[in-house]
């Protein structure tokens, strides 16, 4: 095993690999990638197992120094990728030589890119997870400037190409939540047919939404009950927001409705200001 250098961190870098789902009951958030399909991505082009621990890095500014030679792939937000000051290609297997300096940019569109390095990033699981979460931070601490992060054996061998995914469709699929007995009777029509925009708070707690106000009816709090990942969940300033992988697992405020799993990736790439749509899911 050998470990790789940090010579520069980012905005906010953590281990993540498919998160720890089963422990809400002790509440602990599953945590993980936030774009899966990216990080999945990268281990595939790199010959990982699907569990292989990754780094996201939020807007770039990522450098490490190889202490081993190893393949790796740089996915999701797309940034510039340097090995040595040598531009490398995004969303391909590239070798990075023992010693060398791999660097990522800021992204040109999105927000959080994925490297994942041939053996995957090998620091010690917690509840089954290499993940980082940001709530609790249960599991490995965030990635500062100076980390030795240990890196596994490479397994299977590099894939040349992969499927590329589809671009972001623009909206996000909503299924009713439990509580809709607590809007007004058009609340989730309002949800789904007004744009809105993303606030500067948003995190990988939650995503935080701006827009038409989602009217309640009924007056109070909620005793705190589950909270589910995608569930969007109402303030009392009507101002929606969805949670995500690093979302509490319980929580008091209503959920009006659930975004489809299979669109919560996008959610990883939204910037402050951008537009997000939604959709009642057919």
């Amino acid at each position: 095993m050998s470990a790789w250098q940090v010579e520069v961190a980012g905005t906010l870098t953590t281990v993540q690999d498919l998160g720890r789902p089963g422990h809400a009951h002790l509440g602990v958030p599953r945590a993980g990638a936030l774009d899966a399909p990216a990080a999945a991505l990268a281990n595939r082009l790199v010959g990982n197992d699907a569990s292989a621990a990754v780094l996201e890095t939020t807007l770039g500014g990522l450098a490490v120094r190889a202490g081993g030679g190893r393949w790796v792939a740089v996915t999701g937000a797309e940034c510039r990728v340097l090995v040595d000051g040598e531009a490398r290609a995004h969303g391909r297997a590239e070798w990075v030589p023992s010693g060398a300096l791999l660097s990522l940019g800021t992204p040109t569109a999105g927000v959080r890119s994925y490297l994942a390095v041939g053996g995957g990033i090998a620091v010690d699981p917690v509840l089954g997870s290499r993940s980082t979460d940001t709530l609790a931070w249960v599991g490995p601490p965030r990635v500062v400037d100076g980390a030795a992060l240990p890196v596994g054996q490479p397994g299977a061998d590099p894939r040349p190409l992969d499927t590329p995914r589809p671009p972001r469709p623009g909206r996000l699929r909503l299924t009713a939540g439990p509580r809709q007995d607590w809007f007004a009777a058009r609340a989730l029509d309002v949800l789904a047919g007004a744009p809105y925009r993303v606030r500067a708070e948003s995190n990988r707690i939650g995503l935080r939404l701006e827009g038409p106000g989602l009217e309640r009816v009924r007056d109070g709090e909620l005793a705190s009950e589950g909270m589910v990942l995608g569930a969007v969940q109402v303030p009392p300033d009507g101002q929606p927001v969805v949670f995500l992988a690093d979302h509490p697992p319980t929580g008091g405020y209503p959920v009006i409705a659930v975004v489809h799993a299979g669109d919560l990736w996008q959610c990883a790439q939204l910037r402050p200001g951008d537009e997000v749509r939604f959709s009642p899911r057919p």
